[in-house]
């Protein structure tokens, strides 16, 4: 009697099963640490914008009369914030920039401030317009005429 003995399955198929397993296990690490990474880029980015008053100074930004006239009535920022921003609890400063772009043109959003009870305090507020490179400052209050 004759008795064949049979190569089991992984002496058969190893040529492939060796880089394809190596491959696919280094290519899930590789996305782990991706998607990792990025969702921790991500909570950063997130957590400073939300912490700025981005979207405050931006409204404050498009109810300027002199700001509408030179970007037009859609205003917004686009990008992300580039500068500095410290908490501590409920105080803090921040010194930022962003770019806000309107119908007509565009320009940069320069703010820097304190944090006194969760309440932001402007030192310098003001839009720096690219094309012409004027400074409109916006924490000047316009004057009312007074009506006697």
């Amino acid at each position: 009697m004759n008795e064949r003995s049979q190569k089991s399955w992984l002496s058969r198929n190893w040529p492939w099963v060796l880089p394809v397993g190596c491959c696919s296990g280094c290519l899930m690490m590789i996305l782990v640490f991706v998607f990792g990474f990025g969702a921790a880029i991500f909570g950063v980015v997130s957590e400073f914008v939300d912490a700025s008053p981005v979207d405050e100074v931006t409204e404050i930004a498009k109810q300027n009369d002199k700001v509408i006239a030179l970007l037009g009535d859609n205003i917004e920022s686009k990008g992300f914030p580039n500068g500095n921003i410290s908490i501590n609890n409920d105080s803090g400063e921040i010194d930022f920039s962003i770019r806000i772009v309107g119908d007509k043109g565009e320009g940069t959003l320069i703010v820097k401030g304190i944090r006194v009870d969760k309440k932001w305090v402007y030192e310098d507020l003001y839009v720096l317009i690219k094309e012409t490179g004027e400074q409109i400052n916006l924490l000047e209050q316009e004057k009312i005429p007074e009506i006697i």
